[in-house]
């Protein structure tokens, strides 16, 4: 029990470490040197975090990570830079804890604590990423305290009962790699959406006409899922935004066809398979919403009930979202003027 005991706080330290390092070292330091924990015989091998040089050096740090975690954007570089760093002393964290074994113990435990600390620091860092989308910076601030709060509470559980510390931090991490796949869509679209709007000007002449060339990777998804032979009136690269039956953060193209003006295709690929979602229109309201990342097209049905869509294009190509938008509704105009001219159309006696 005693060794299962020390695998549990060699772990949780790890977990903590992933998400701030240095505060991990901080506190558990502090704690050590002014005697506010007794450390067990087994555990003396962290009295060495108790040294004031390292404790000076940690909290240093920690101050800068303090004010870095609640800046926008700053706090994802600070964490892309310490990518390599949290998973290194979490690592190293376990090891201080089991001590030394023999090589291959040795191998196993710097293996082990790396990974939890590399899968905590991937599941902050992907959550910082999509919170900064938004431009304000309540969200982070937010973020950095229930961070810290965590770390604080995570290493009280951890003194008071490792087990049932590890159980948490492992249910924790289940978890996170249940909704991974969905996570790394959504980190990767923001990524794209912000490189996008740094190194894009903004395309500020309006297009005469829509492209109508698929990308040639989503051509044969469309080719084949086109069961009637349409023919595409236009086709532009997205990324899927909310919607019934379309995971977010898909990169796709959304497709119109000549023979069915009031629907829409979503092509795209989904964990590398193709996918394709059919989208009606009719009822709805097409709108151009620009966002901090992206200009959005929404659409929404006109009387509140019924499926919401929006397609996420990248800034520079606000003016090609809103052809899109004034194509959709002149469709929808047009088909709507003409079933109410055939409505009005007296019928003949026979």
């Amino acid at each position: 029990m005693d060794r299962f005991n020390l695998l549990s706080v060699a772990l949780g330290l790890a977990c903590l470490a992933g998400i701030d390092l240095y505060l991990t070292v901080f506190a558990t330091g502090l704690a050590i040197h002014f005697h506010w924990i007794t450390l067990a015989p087994n555990y003396q091998s962290l009295e060495v975090l108790g040294q004031p040089w390292i404790i000076a050096i940690a909290g240093i740090l920690y101050v800068l990570e303090f004010f870095a975690d609640k800046v926008p954007w700053l706090d994802s570089a600070w964490d892309t830079v310490h990518t390599i760093i949290r998973p290194i002393g979490g690592a190293l964290l376990a090891i201080q804890v089991l001590g030394h074994h023999s090589a291959v113990v040795d191998v196993l435990i710097i293996l082990l604590g790396g990974s939890a600390s590399l899968v905590t620091h991937t599941a902050k860092a992907s959550t910082r990423l999509v919170a900064n989308s938004s431009p304000e910076p309540a969200s982070n601030i937010g973020l950095s305290v229930g961070e810290d709060l965590a770390v604080f509470g995570g290493l009280a559980l951890i003194h008071y009962n490792p087990v049932l510390a590890l159980s948490i931090f492992a249910l924790a991490i289940a978890a996170f790699l249940y909704f991974a796949p969905k996570v790394f869509r959504s980190m990767k679209a923001k990524i794209w959406l912000a490189l996008n709007k740094l190194n894009a000007a903004p395309d500020v002449r309006r297009p005469a006409t829509l492209p109508i060339a698929l990308p040639s990777c989503l051509a044969p998804i469309f080719s084949k899922q086109n069961l009637l032979g349409e023919t595409i009136a236009w086709a532009v690269p997205c990324v899927s935004g909310r919607g019934r039956r379309i995971p977010a953060n898909l990169f796709g193209a959304l497709v119109a066809t000549n023979e069915e003006p009031h629907k829409l295709v979503f092509v795209g690929r989904k964990n590398w398979k193709p996918f394709s979602q059919t989208i009606e229109l009719e009822g709805s309201t097409i709108a151009r919403e620009p966002q901090f990342l992206s200009e959005n097209l929404a659409i929404v049905p006109t009387d509140g009930r019924g499926p919401k869509y929006s397609f996420l294009f990248t800034r520079a190509r606000g003016t090609l979202v809103e052809l899109i938008a004034e194509d959709l509704r002149g469709k929808m105009n047009r088909s709507a003027a003409l079933a109410h001219s055939f409505a009005q159309e007296p019928i003949g006696r026979i």
